[in-house]
C-alpha cells in the first residue's frame, strides 16, 4: 500500500489547452456539446462498461468520440478511469497520477479510495507524475465526460509500456477492482499514423475487427505481427479485460474515421475509432 503521501500530488494543469481543444470554457462547452449533439449513435440496451475514443486535436477525431460519449450521456458512475499511452515520457510499466486534473470546464477530482487499491494491488502501477506532465491522452477525453457526465471522480493511467506483463496485468487489476464497483473505463487511443489512406483502412479495420470480437488476446497477437496499429493498444487490451471483470459481455465499434476526410491529405493519414464495450440486458 502507498502512503497517503503519495496521492497528494498538486493539481494537474491543461496541458494542451488551445491547441487540441478550446481554452475558453464556454467555447469548449459548446462545441463539446455540439459535437454530442450531432452524434447519432445509439444503445439499446445493457450498461456500458468501457469506451474506446480518440485522441486527437477535436476538429479531426472528437466527432468519433462523441459517438460513444453520447452513449453514457447523464450516466451514474462510482468512479472512471482513464488511460492512455505516453507519447512524450520513456518508462516501464503504469504511471498512476495521485492528484485532481484541471481543463477550462474544472476540476476533475481523484478518486483517492481507487487509487489506493490500485496501487495496493502491485504490480505494473506506480504513483508517479511520469507521463502526466504534457501527456494529452488522458486531457482530452475530460472535457467530454464533464460534459456527459457532470460531476465525477477519476484515477489517470498512463502506459509507459504497452508489452504483454503491462497491458494484460493492468487488465486484471482492473478486473479485480471494478468487480466491486461500477466503473466506466475509458481506453485512449488513436490507430495507425501516417499511412497512405488504403494501407491504412487495411491495418485499421483489422482493429476494428478484434475490438468487435471482444478479444484481447487476438488483438495483441495481430498487433505482435504487425498485421494491425494502435498507438494505445495496451490501453483497449486492458479495457477488454477490465470491463470483463465489470460484467461486460459485449463490444460494439460505433465509428471509423481517418484524418483525411478533414484535412484533405489522404497520402499520410491517422485513424480513429470510437467503440463501447457493454453488459448485455
Amino acid at each position: 500500500m502507498q502512503s497517503n503521501e503519495t496521492l497528494t500530488f498538486k493539481l494537474r494543469k491543461p496541458a494542451v489547452a488551445g491547441m487540441f481543444y478550446p481554452s475558453d470554457a464556454q467555447q469548449l462547452r459548446k462545441e463539446v456539446e455540439l459535437l454530442l449533439e450531432n452524434a447519432t449513435s445509439t444503445h439499446g440496451a445493457g450498461s456500458i462498461g468501457a469506451v474506446v475514443a480518440p485522441h486527437a486535436g477535436y476538429v479531426y477525431s472528437g466527432y468519433v468520440a462523441a459517438e460513444a460519449y453520447r452513449l453514457i450521456l447523464n450516466q451514474s458512475y462510482d468512479t472512471v478511469v482513464v488511460i492512455s499511452p505516453s507519447h512524450r515520457d520513456y518508462f516501464s510499466g503504469i504511471s498512476l497520477y495521485p492528484g485532481d486534473y484541471e481543463t477550462p470546464l474544472g476540476v476533475v477530482e481523484l478518486d483517492r479510495d481507487m487509487a489506493r487499491d490500485l496501487l495496493a494491488a502491485g504490480g505494473p502501477i506506480k504513483a508517479s507524475e511520469l507521463g502526466h506532465r504534457q501527456e494529452h491522452g488522458v486531457e482530452v477525453e475530460l472535457p467530454f465526460l464533464q460534459v456527459a457526465l457532470g460531476d465525477f471522480r477519476f484515477v489517470p493511467l498512463v502506459m509507459g509500456t504497452q508489452d504483454e506483463p503491462s497491458s494484460f496485468g493492468l487488465g486484471q487489476i482492473l478486473s479485480d477492482v471494478c468487480s466491486s464497483r461500477k466503473v466506466l473505463l475509458v481506453a485512449s487511443s488513436d490507430l495507425s499514423h501516417f499511412y497512405p489512406l488504403r494501407a491504412a483502412n487495411k491495418l485499421d479495420l483489422q482493429v476494428v475487427e478484434d475490438v468487435e470480437a471482444y478479444d484481447a488476446r487476438r488483438f495483441f497477437e495481430h498487433v505482435k505481427q504487425r498485421r494491425c496499429e494502435a498507438c494505445g493498444y495496451g490501453t483497449i487490451i486492458a479495457a477488454i479485460l477490465g470491463s470483463r471483470g465489470a460484467g461486460c459481455e459485449a463490444s460494439r465499434v460505433l465509428s471509423y474515421h481517418t484524418s483525411g476526410e478533414i484535412s484533405g491529405d489522404y497520402e499520410e493519414v491517422v485513424g480513429y475509432m470510437s467503440a463501447i464495450f457493454y453488459a448485455k440486458a
